[in-house]
């Protein structure tokens, strides 16, 4: 439980980390886009300042500049009133200037795509800042892009009563929103689910089993066996990550009768460090009946995480409603209709450290596989240290302790 303390320590290292100096040389590789393309950065200074160009793969997509002379701060509530301007808790960020490549001598269109990609880029270099103010210059299509940026909440404009000539046409890029995939499906195809669909209606159905009866929505069909679900590039560590629904019969020709992942699952939980926390230790044939029984559970969805195309752990994503989980909820909470609930596993032991990474991931994926899912919930035994430490890095809360050790998110 927070205390207030702990809550007062916690916004001021927030206000900290949001007033660190930006880096000074920005200069190489930024990120890698989950379908593969390049973003760099390459500082330039000339007469008129430094700019930095940003470009993907070969192609110069976006240039910016940083104005130290303007410092903003999206402010809310205060705008109209005599505190408009004067709160210093709020923390602020120089004014980013955005400008187009030009071509021939000609100003070029930014397209939806690169700009949410040079966005990208921007929230990479400065991981600190949870909103951005730009504004674009001498951007040919500055209105098509500033629609896209509100409508889709990517981004939202600049309101003041005392700083109009500091405001006029700002922007402030929100990190929350951009993490939530705003701006992403039904615009372009370079975001992180790489097969995005529709949200699933919502239609009644029921799972009756030995040990969960219950109402609940009906689940979307599962993904094709192999499919990628999500990548995302992991800046820290200069690794992407990915996340591939099970295949339990794989390619005949390339694995010889024993798919990659159950190959990997078997060896896996014959490990004595895997059996000591899901006590699943067995033969070829029980481990494939343990995951026919999972493939035939529309509430269950078996996954395998990968590093660099290189299997790492094993998850679990259920739907909490219809998982044995929902049983033990406290009192004070009630379990909802798209809660998602985690079972996760490292295999190999050279990828145990850096747990929150692919946590995180694993939570940024169950949000953006379904917009209405609002929670995500946990069941680590309470002497497994590491993976409590790993969830709370990874922005769970422990909630409650009893037959289970519940952790939020």
């Amino acid at each position: 439980m927070s205390t207030a303390s702990s809550i007062a320590n916690r916004r001021l290292l927030s206000i900290h980390n949001h007033t660190t100096l930006l880096p000074e040389k920005i200069d190489g590789l930024v990120l890698i886009l989950p379908r593969g393309d390049q973003v760099f950065a390459n500082v330039t200074t000339n007469a008129s300042g430094t700019l930095t160009q940003l470009r993907l793969n070969k192609t110069y997509i976006l240039n910016y500049r940083i104005d130290p002379n303007v410092s903003l701060s999206l402010e809310l509530s205060a705008i109209g009133t005599r505190y408009e301007g004067v709160a210093e808790h709020i923390p602020k960020a120089n004014l980013f200037e955005l400008f187009t490549p030009v071509e021939h001598g000609i100003p070029k269109d930014i397209t939806i795509a690169d700009t949410w990609a040079a966005i990208y880029a921007l929230f990479t270099l400065y991981h600190t800042l949870e909103h951005i103010p730009v504004r674009f210059v001498s951007v040919p299509n500055t209105e098509e892009l500033t629609h896209y940026l509100s409508i889709s909440g990517l981004g939202r404009l600049a309101h003041s009563k005392k700083k109009v000539e500091d405001t006029e046409n700002v922007i402030f890029l929100s990190r929350a929103a951009f993490w939530q995939g705003a701006g992403t499906t039904g615009y372009h195809t370079q975001a992180w689910l790489l097969t995005p669909m529709p949200t699933f209606p919502s239609i009644p159905s029921f799972t009756r089993s030995d040990m969960v009866i219950t109402s609940h929505p009906l689940r979307p069909p599962r993904p094709r066996p192999g499919e990628v679900l999500y990548r995302r590039y992991c800046a820290a560590v200069g690794k992407s990550l990915e996340f591939v629904a099970f295949d339990l019969e794989g390619d005949p020709k390339r694995d010889g009768g024993l798919s990659q992942h159950m190959a990997a699952f078997h060896k896996w939980h014959n490990d004595e460090r895997v059996n000591s926390a899901w006590g699943e230790r067995g033969s070829l044939e029980t481990h494939r009946d343990y995951i026919k029984d999972l493939l035939a559970d529309p509430g269950v969805l078996p996954i395998m995480m990968r590093w660099n195309g290189e299997l790492m752990g094993y998850v679990e994503i259920v739907w909490a409603k219809e998982n044995h989980v929902a049983q033990y909820y406290p009192s004070d909470c009630v379990v909802g209709d798209w809660e998602r609930g985690l079972h996760v596993l490292v295999g190999e032991e050279k990828f145990l450290g850096g747990s929150e990474l692919w946590l995180r991931s694993l939570v940024h994926y169950v949000f953006l596989a379904d917009s209405r899912t609002n929670r995500v919930v946990g069941e680590p035994k309470q002497a497994n240290t590491t993976i409590l430490k790993a969830a709370q890095s990874a922005g769970f809360h422990s909630h409650a302790v009893g037959a289970f050790r519940a952790t939020w998110a």
